[in-house]
Order: structure tokens, then C-alpha cells, then sequence
């Protein structure tokens, strides 16, 4: 048998989460048993679906690098199947008109409320032939009322549901579109998906869907059911928790790598390994690692995995992921220096690439003033002597390169009788504008001659004027 999974998420909004969490575990399992991976938009909710919602999975997924064997397949353009499906049911008396009114619906839970009972469709159609002609009507699967369904979940063992706690659910509307949980069946047979793998808010649906699954002769695939994600603080996590947007985290700069491998930890195990390449969670993944429990979402957590991959990951990886973050920020690189060594300098100092991008802005980019904090601390009246003295030596280096650059800062201490600090941060503050970047010779070296010397004169003009006010 081959091995063929599935992600079939609704387009009615972006991709969750959550959402990349089963994608991901459904991914690796097919990849793990040399198997396929099917794409389905779930898109029967005609109101709610839209095109937006659809590429933004779409983009979330390929971002995640999540490609999928088969599909994008949609349910909208399948409903003749259904409908075909529908009616051979229908002719089997497996399935019925009901031709109950929202009143009555409504009517009929109200007085099972009260009565202390489920509310729930009593099955009032099921038998009656007394059809009347003009009248709306919708189509209820002919559920079992004796017996069980029993399944074996592969995270959760053995669950059993009575027949008798399910109602006849409607799998036509009166608008004649099918409904969710019809088309899920429909699918996954024709679609030959042997494993479920979906969240455990599915719980429910599964039972109902086995039911149909064997009405229809076809056969009942694996499922396994993942617990949800909660937040920090042990509620369901949501927007007030931060971004719950897969493409929100490349906004905020994290690495596709450092999601996929937080992901995987939300949830799954082997053995105390944290790190996982994709081949690793390939190699080492299955259902049964999986956790029942929910899990919590800990950003800082994350943030240290996004930070492990900017330290290790090649510069070319790091810097086609960046490329995103230069247009949405509006850096220009092309006057200046190599991305690749900025990329070098700056990656082990940052949580994320938008990080990364806004402090190396000062690379590529003249500023029009010093940082309010770092000028009044460094740019003093006291601090001009080591400025003008290192400017001289750095304007009569021969090489501009990061050992005669040290050299001559170091020679300007020494000359002056400074400690290093004392030429050091005022020189930062002249080139970067505030008191942060990687070791001077590195810094100036990539920012080059001509600016680094048209910023320390900018810096002696600033104390001139300090000075002088």
C-alpha cells in the first residue's frame, strides 16, 4: 500500500499555525513512508471561501517549502461527484429529504432542552413518503442507530462512539451545494488517502464519517488526531498571543528552517534532540511520538531556534531569505558593500532578519543624525582629539583592510594614552550613528574610506557645535 496523505485546510482565512502544524506532520509522514502528498482546498463554505484566503495558504506552504505530490484539488469543482453520490444514496435508502422548516428545527431543540436531552435532529423525515412537492428541502444521511464506531487513533488509541449519540446529518443543503463532511469522505476515497492526519477538533466528525465511508462501499482510512496549540498562558492560541500567521512570521523575519523545526517540537519528540534538519524529521518521524497533550506556544523558544539558524545556516540560504526583507523595509544594496559579508558580520548579533536589516541600514545608507543617546554619552568635547587623531591615520592607510584599520585605531590609543574605549565608541558613533556593530576594523572596512571619513568629520562638526552652543 502506498502511503498518501493530506492537508485540506478552508480558505477563510490565512494559514495558521496550527493549521502548518498538521500540514507539516501530514508532509513528513508520507515523506517518511516514501509516500504522496496531496494539496485539497476545502471550499464548500461558498460564503466565506475566498481567492486571498487561497494563495495565502498557498504562500504559506511554499514558503514552508511543503510541496505538495498531487493537487491543489478544490471541492467546488467536484460538486457533480457529489451530487452523483448524493443520489445513489438516496436510491439505496441510505439517505433522505427532510423537509423540516428552521422553525421547526428550532422548535424540536427547544423541547429537547428542556427535557433535559441533547438537542438534536430527531429524525422525523427519516421514514415518511409523504413528500410534499413544494417545498425546500435538504438531504440527511440514514445514520446507524444500533451499534459503535470504533477506530484505532494513532496518536489517541482506541476511540468508540455510539451510533445513537449521532443524528442524520444533512450532506445537501436546500441550496443544493454538499457539506463539509460529505465531501471530506468523497475525497479522501477517490483521492486514495490512506492516513488522516488532522487536528482534534475532528474528533467528532470522524465517526460520522466512517458511517458514510462504509454506506458508500469505500474504503475507511487511518486517522490520528493531534492536540491543539495553546498559548503561554493555557488558552487557545489566538491573535493576542501574537502572530498566528505563518507568512506573519516571515514578516517578523523568522527563517522558514527555525518554524519548521519549532513546529515539529510543538507536539512531537525524539529522544532530547532539539535541532532537526527537514532529513532528520524525515528519518525520525512517527505518528505514534506524537503527544496527546496540548501544546504551548513559547515564542522565546522560537526566537532561539531562528537565532541557531542565522549562526549556522549558509550565507547564500540566509541571504535569499533576506532579499524579501530589503524591498519590504526599502533598503537599496546596491551602493555598498558585499550583502554576503554584511550577511557574515551581522547574523550572529540579530534574532531576526528584519533585525538584521535595520541595523546594517547604516552600510548602505547616510544618516542624518547621531543616535540622541550614543551622541551625548560619546560624542563629547573630550572625544574629538581621539577622532581627528584616528582620522589621520585612517586617511594615510595605504590598504583599506581590516589589519591596518586595527592597526590604526590601535596606534591612536596608544599615542594618546587611551584606553581603547575612549577612540572606540566615539568612532562607532561617527560611522554607524549609534553604539552598536560588530568589531571596528570589520565595520569600517565594509562601510569603506571615503563615507567612514566624511562621518568622522560629520562627528567633529557635531561636538564643534556641542561645544560651542
Amino acid at each position: 500500500m502506498t502511503v498518501k496523505t493530506r492537508f485540506a485546510p478552508s480558505p477563510t482565512g490565512y494559514l495558521h499555525v496550527g493549521g502548518a502544524r498538521t500540514a507539516l506532520y501530514s508532509w513528513l509522514f508520507a515523506k517518511a513512508n516514501q509516500g504522496e502528498f496531496v494539496l485539497r482546498i476545502e471550499d464548500t463554505d461558498l460564503e466565506r471561501s475566498t481567492q486571498p484566503a487561497i494563495e495565502a495558504i498557498m504562500d504559506g506552504m511554499k514558503w514552508l517549502d511543503l510541496a505538495w505530490d498531487e493537487g491543489p484539488y478544490y471541492q467546488t469543482k467536484r460538486f457533480d461527484r457529489y451530487k452523483e453520490l448524493i443520489q445513489k444514496l438516496l436510491d439505496e435508502g441510505k439517505a433522505y429529504k427532510c423537509f423540516c422548516t428552521a422553525e421547526e428545527l428550532e422548535a424540536m431543540r427547544e423541547a429537547q432542552m428542556q427535557a433535559g436531552q441533547s438537542a438534536r435532529y430527531n429524525g422525523m423525515w427519516r421514514d415518511r413518503n409523504d413528500h410534499p412537492t413544494d417545498k425546500p428541502y435538504v438531504i440527511r444521511f440514514k445514520n446507524p442507530q444500533e451499534g459503535s464506531v470504533i477506530f484505532d487513533d494513532k496518536i489517541r488509541g482506541k476511540i468508540e462512539i455510539a451510533n445513537k449519540e449521532l443524528d442524520d446529518l444533512i450532506i445537501l443543503r436546500s441550496d443544493g451545494s454538499p457539506t463539509y463532511n460529505f465531501c471530506v469522505v468523497v475525497d479522501d476515497w477517490d483521492m486514495g488517502i490512506t492516513h488522516v492526519i488532522r487536528g482534534e477538533d475532528h474528533i467528532n466528525n470522524t465517526p460520522r464519517q466512517i458511517n458514510i465511508l462504509e454506506a458508500l462501499g469505500a474504503p475507511v482510512p487511518t486517522y490520528a488526531h493531534v492536540s491543539m496549540i495553546l498559548g503561554d498562558d493555557g488558552k487557545k492560541l489566538s491573535k493576542r498571543h501574537g502572530a498566528v500567521s505563518v507568512m506573519q512570521y516571515r514578516d517578523d523575519g523568522f527563517l522558514p528552517e527555525a518554524l519548521l523545526n519549532y513546529l515539529v517540537r510543538l507536539g512531537w519528540s525524539h529522544g532530547d534532540q532539539e535541532v532537526f534538519s527537514v532529513a532528520e524529521m524525515i528519518e525520525y518521524f512517527k505518528l505514534e511520538d506524537i503527544n496527546k497533550a496540548a501544546s504551548a506556544f513559547n515564542t522565546d523558544k522560537l526566537i532561539w531556534l531562528n537565532q541557531h539558524y542565522l549562526k549556522t545556516l549558509p550565507v547564500e540560504r540566509i541571504k535569499e531569505e533576506l532579499k524579501w526583507h530589503l524591498v519590504d523595509q526599502e533598503l537599496d544594496i546596491s551602493q555598498g558593500p558585499e550583502l554576503d559579508l554584511v550577511i557574515k558580520a551581522q547574523a550572529d548579533r540579530v534574532k531576526t532578519l528584519k533585525e538584521l536589516v535595520e541595523i546594517s541600514r547604516y552600510f548602505y545608507e547616510d544618516f542624518a543624525e547621531f543616535d540622541a543617546g550614543a551622541a551625548k554619552k560619546h560624542l563629547r568635547p573630550v572625544a574629538k582629539e581621539a577622532l581627528e587623531t584616528v582620522k589621520a591615520k585612517l586617511t594615510a592607510l595605504a590598504d583599506w583592510q581590516e589589519e591596518a584599520i586595527h592597526a590604526a585605531i590601535n596606534d591612536t590609543a596608544t599615542e594618546l594614552e587611551v584606553g581603547m574605549g575612549k577612540v572606540g565608541m566615539p568612532l562607532r558613533v561617527a560611522v554607524t550613528g549609534a553604539g552598536n556593530s560588530p568589531s571596528l576594523d570589520i565595520t569600517l572596512s565594509l562601510i569603506g574610506r571615503e563615507k567612514t571619513l566624511a562621518r568622522i568629520d560629520l562627528a567633529i562638526n557635531f561636538i564643534n557645535k556641542r561645544e560651542n552652543s
